[in-house]
C-alpha cells in the first residue's frame, strides 16, 4: 500500500493482452454492493476519481481489442482517474493525453502510468467548464464520466470541438439512467452511435458496462485507421483483484444501442463535487 497526499493506495492487478498491468486506487466498484457502500460511507472522504471504477476496467478490455487503430493517433481520455484506459492506450502506441479536474487524479495517473511503462503520456489538470484544448483527436476516452446531466453540454463541446474528422469516441458507462440524455441528444443531430455490452466484476455478481462507440456520419469514410475493431462475440478474459477472480466478457453487437434496461439505481449515481 502506498500514499497519494494523505489517501492510502491500494493496487489492481489486471491480467490482459498476454501481460499484468498494475494500477494503484484507493477503492475497486466490482459490485453493486460495493459502489453502494462508496456512495453510502466514503463520498465525502474519497474523490470519486482516484476509486477504480468497472466502467474503466471495461473500457480498458475495449481498447485492447482496437490496439492496431491506436498506434501513432491522437487520444484524449477525459476524467481520467486512475488511468486505466489511457495506459491501455499509450502502451499501444497512442499519443495519449490524458486530462481531469483533479490533481490528486493526475498523480495517480501520472503513478500508474510509470509502473507500467505507459510513457511518454501528456497530463493536464482541466475542467470541462473552462475547457480551452483546442486539440483535434482521433480518439476521444471516458470510462462514468455521462452521470452529471448539468456536465452534457460541456461534455458535448468537447467532443464537437476536439474530435478530428473520422475520429471516434468511446464512452464507457454502467447504464446509468442520467446517461442517456446526452446520446440522445448526439444522436437526433446526426451522431452515430453502437453499443457494446461488457460483463465486469466477480463471478457472483457480475456488473453490466456498456461501451458506445461515437461517431458523425459525414466522416464516416475519413476514419480509416480511427475506426478499430468491435469485440468478438464470446470471448472471455479474467482479472485479478485482491485474489479474487473477477470475470469479464464482451456482448456485441446489440440490436439497438439503447440498453433495455437500467441496472445501477438513481441514488448509486455520483453526484459532480
Amino acid at each position: 500500500m502506498t500514499e497519494a497526499g494523505e489517501l492510502p493506495l491500494q493496487e489492481y492487478r489486471l491480467r490482459l493482452g498476454g501481460r499484468v498491468w498494475s494500477i494503484l486506487h484507493t477503492h475497486a466498484m466490482l459490485t453493486h454492493a460495493d459502489e453502494a457502500h462508496f456512495f453510502r460511507v466514503l463520498r465525502n472522504r474519497v474523490p470519486y476519481g482516484v476509486a477504480l471504477w468497472p466502467a474503466s476496467i471495461a473500457l480498458a478490455h475495449d481498447l485492447m481489442d482496437r490496439a492496431d487503430g491506436l498506434r501513432g493517433r491522437r487520444v484524449l481520455e477525459l476524467g481520467a482517474g486512475t488511468g486505466l484506459p489511457g495506459i491501455i492506450a499509450a502502451a499501444h502506441g497512442g499519443q495519449v493525453v490524458q486530462t481531469d479536474r483533479h490533481e490528486c487524479a493526475l498523480e495517480v495517473c501520472r503513478r500508474n502510468g510509470a509502473r507500467n511503462g505507459a510513457l511518454p503520456v501528456g497530463y493536464c489538470l482541466a475542467d470541462w467548464v473552462a475547457w480551452d484544448d483546442t486539440g483535434r483527436y482521433d480518439w476521444i476516452i471516458g470510462a462514468d464520466i455521462l452521470y452529471a446531466e448539468e456536465a452534457h453540454p460541456h461534455l458535448r463541446a468537447i467532443l464537437e470541438r476536439n474530435l478530428a474528422p473520422g475520429g471516434r469516441a468511446l464512452l464507457a458507462d454502467p447504464f446509468r439512467p442520467a446517461s442517456l440524455p446526452l446520446l440522445e441528444a448526439l444522436e437526433a443531430d446526426g451522431w452515430r452511435i453502437a453499443l457494446s455490452t461488457w460483463s465486469v466484476g466477480e463471478a457472483e455478481a457480475l456488473r453490466s458496462v456498456g461501451i458506445y462507440e461515437l461517431w458523425r456520419e459525414p466522416n464516416a469514410a475519413i476514419a480509416g485507421a480511427a475506426s478499430g475493431a468491435v469485440p468478438a462475440a464470446g470471448a472471455s478474459v479474467r482479472a485479478e483483484y485482491g485474489g479474487d477472480p473477477g470475470r469479464l466478457a464482451p456482448t456485441y453487437p446489440a440490436s439497438s444501442w439503447r440498453p433495455r434496461c437500467y441496472l445501477v439505481p438513481e441514488r448509486c449515481s455520483p453526484e459532480r463535487p
